[in-house]
């Protein structure tokens, strides 16, 4: 014979399941990662003891200002990510929640991302090499470009590279420098002929930007929205579609004449 369940004791039954169930997905890994705002790194200046660009086979200048390149900090791809720290990290404007492989390919090992990493900022470095020379009218011939980030991976520092090689060879092309004595940021792709791609993660670089003392930051243009939604207080943003064009509004910058674009 079968007793009947009174209301509260059936809602309490039932109930067990459901809360047996959140509690695994509270714990369980999602396919997530979680990002915050990384280092800079002033591309005219040193990195760990070296400079970070070296020139043989012409002669440079003494630069001041700064020329920041900005990262973020991303959980590694074998961290496991809980409900949890989702909702911990979901409305903190200093923090994002990515799709894991948006970040990590599917299948890819430590070492295998490292290694991709590696191989995409080695690529960066030469296409913003040859993207600089070729804005100056240089011989890549006769000239060596060198350049050294420790601890980097990734081609988004590659317009930054662009920037502090023209700065340390022509500045602003009539003696002056392209920061105007300022601390400058940004980040982007770019590629031998000199167009500027979007990264990612740019709304936690500003970020970064703005911690390390920069007041100008220079965004792809695509990613306008990206970088104005937290912007930070007293951070000028810059966009740019080409090298020709960051240029162009640093010199205005500088110089306080000519028209300065804006998101």
């Amino acid at each position: 014979m079968l007793s009947r369940l009174t209301r509260p004791q059936a809602l309490a039954v039932c109930a067990l399941p459901v809360v047996a169930l959140l509690a695994t997905a509270a714990f369980a890994p999602l396919p997530f990662s979680l990002a915050q705002p990384g280092t800079t790194a002033n591309v005219l200046g040193e990195n760990q003891g070296t400079p970070v660009i070296s020139v043989s086979g012409a002669a440079t200048r003494k630069t001041s200002g700064q020329l920041r390149m900005t990262t973020i900090v991303v959980t590694g791809p074998e961290t496991k990510v809980s409900l949890g720290d989702v909702f911990d990290n979901w409305f903190r404007t200093d923090r994002a929640v990515m799709p894991r492989d948006a970040v990590y390919p599917s299948g890819d090992t430590v070492k295998e991302i490292e290694k991709h990493n590696l191989a995409q900022m080695q690529e960066s470095q030469d296409a913003a090499t040859q993207a600089a020379l070729k804005y100056l009218g240089l011989n890549a011939d006769k000239v060596k470009v060198s350049l050294k980030l420790a601890d980097v991976g990734g081609p988004s520092a590659g317009l930054l590279f662009s920037l502090g090689i023209i700065d340390k060879l022509d500045g602003d092309g009539s003696g002056g420098d392209l920061t105007g004595g300022r601390t400058i940021a940004g980040t982007g792709t770019i590629d031998a002929s000199g167009k500027v791609g979007a990264v990612g993660g740019v709304a936690l670089k500003t970020q970064a930007a703005r911690r390390d003392g920069a007041t100008v930051f220079l965004v792809p243009k695509a990613e306008c929205a990206d970088a104005e939604s937290e912007l930070p207080k007293g951070l000028r943003l810059v966009p740019v579609t080409t090298l020709d064009s960051a240029v162009d509004s640093l010199v205005a910058l500088e110089k306080g004449k000519g028209p300065v674009p804006s998101c």
